[in-house]
């Protein structure tokens, strides 16, 4: 490593940080290789791989420490670092249950048919009564009595989040309950 980079740290109040010029200097040396790296591991998404490269030298800038180091070259570390982000975002992106819109029910075709109607109403009544009380509960207060997530989640006490949460996994229960129903969402 270039005794330039292991020469340039400071003292902010959060702690050590990495001395800008050093920062820069590490980007220039190592940043188009761990930006086409990142790339690959981003199936070419482009800005993610930006994103990845920033977040990888806040890192460097957060640890000093890692460039005071006997290697020959940071590149590793950041490599390292990088793909360790790369692996924590793909999971946060899968952890999380896609947002129920509020379109939902707007789009679910409709008909004419009183008979019908009331066929299908006993049909939902049914499968949303199978439903955990928790997931009936966002429901009616979504969809049933028309409530925004903030209001619903005020009135159930729980957190916005889990409103949208718990409505995603009710809606995709009633699509395993309802499969001759076009639930859109």
């Amino acid at each position: 490593m270039s005794t330039s980079l292991q020469q340039h740290t400071g003292t902010t109040a959060t702690g050590p940080r990495t001395d800008e010029r050093a920062l820069a200097e590490l980007q220039r040396e190592h940043g188009k290789a761990l930006f086409g790296f990142l790339l690959g591991l981003t199936y070419g998404d482009r800005q993610r791989a930006e994103d990845l490269v920033q977040e990888t030298l806040v890192r460097a800038w957060q640890h000093p420490e890692a460039l005071e180091s006997d290697h020959d070259s940071m590149r590793p570390w950041l490599f390292t670092v990088g793909r360790r982000l790369a692996i924590d975002a793909r999971r946060a992106r899968q952890a999380r249950p896609n947002e129920v819109g509020a379109d939902v029910l707007e789009q679910s075709a409709s008909t004419d048919d009183p008979m019908a109607r009331s066929v299908t109403a006993l049909d939902v009544r049914e499968a949303v009564r199978a439903l955990s009380p928790e997931h009936r509960d966002v429901l009616v207060q979504v969809y049933f009595r028309g409530r925004s997530v903030a209001e619903t989640s005020e009135a159930l006490r729980i957190p916005p989040g889990t409103v949208k949460s718990r409505s995603f996994y009710a809606l995709r229960t009633l699509r395993k309950e309802l499969p001759g129903y076009d639930l859109v969402g």
